[in-house]
């Protein structure tokens, strides 16, 4: 079984029992030198940004359950770097969430629990789509932190 890199609606436990019935989650994990951006179609997509990273769940899907991707890319867990289907949207915008959408992204990152600064970037997504959201701290979850002792060889100390 692959694995899945998941930063939207697929963070979800529940989206992802409804479209990937097999898959299992394997914890918190970062893609490097990419920041989310909100597609003209009001989905989030993944950026190249040197100076950026996109926090999301690493997921081991079944191919059989149809989960359209478009990339394998490196992405770092708590054991390390692995490669990972990602999907990557058709552009990057800009676009403004669709707000039930970014509704359930901001829930879902809550309950994987996404670093801080993960859900202050979706919080700034659903503002901006006119959802009201109240800030509030992370439930206790399943999900492994991802705290890599360096991103790239140049940011060892």
């Amino acid at each position: 079984m692959p694995l899945y890199f998941a930063y939207g609606a697929n963070m979800g436990v529940e989206a992802m029992a409804r479209r990937c019935p097999r898959s299992q989650p394997l914890g918190l994990a970062r893609l490097m030198r990419h920041r989310l951006a909100v597609m003209r179609e009001g989905w989030l997509t993944a950026t190249r940004d040197a100076k950026a990273n996109v926090e999301g769940v690493l997921w081991r899907i079944a191919l059989a359950d149809g989960l359209f991707v478009k990339a394998t890319q490196p992405v770092v867990v708590a054991g390390g770097a692995k490669r990972a289907l990602i999907y990557f949207g058709a552009n990057g915008g800009p676009g403004v969430a669709e707000a039930d959408y970014i509704a359930g992204v901001l829930d879902a990152a809550r309950r994987c629990n996404l670093p801080g600064a993960a859900i202050a970037q979706l919080e700034r997504f659903a503002a901006e789509a006119d959802v009201a959201v109240p800030s509030r701290a992370a439930p206790a979850s399943a999900a492994k932190s991802v705290r890599p002792r360096f991103a790239t060889p140049f940011d060892r100390a």
